[in-house]
């Protein structure tokens, strides 16, 4: 093999580890992308989560009222309760 065969070589192992080089700088920032898209997500999950949770809780909280003004209901002279 001679000098240019050899140069030759290198050029285009050279070549093929810049495109490797680039492709990584390239998947490194669409992971990171990628990442960030995930936090914000879970950031959404978290406070659809809490919000389900609050209206669960108001959910429970007028189903006692209505059970309460129901009894309240029943009890009263008259008993006026829908049947």
């Amino acid at each position: 093999m001679d000098i240019d065969e050899v140069m030759r070589q290198f050029d285009l192992l050279e070549k093929k580890i810049e495109h490797l080089i680039e492709q990584r700088n390239t998947l490194e920032v669409d992971n990171q992308t990628l990442k960030d898209r995930i936090g914000e997500l879970e950031v959404i999950l978290n406070e659809k989560a809490e919000e389900e949770s609050r209206y669960s809780k108001q959910k429970v909280l007028i189903r006692s009222k209505i059970d309460n003004l129901m009894e309240k209901l029943s009890e009263a002279p008259g008993d006026i309760t829908t049947e």
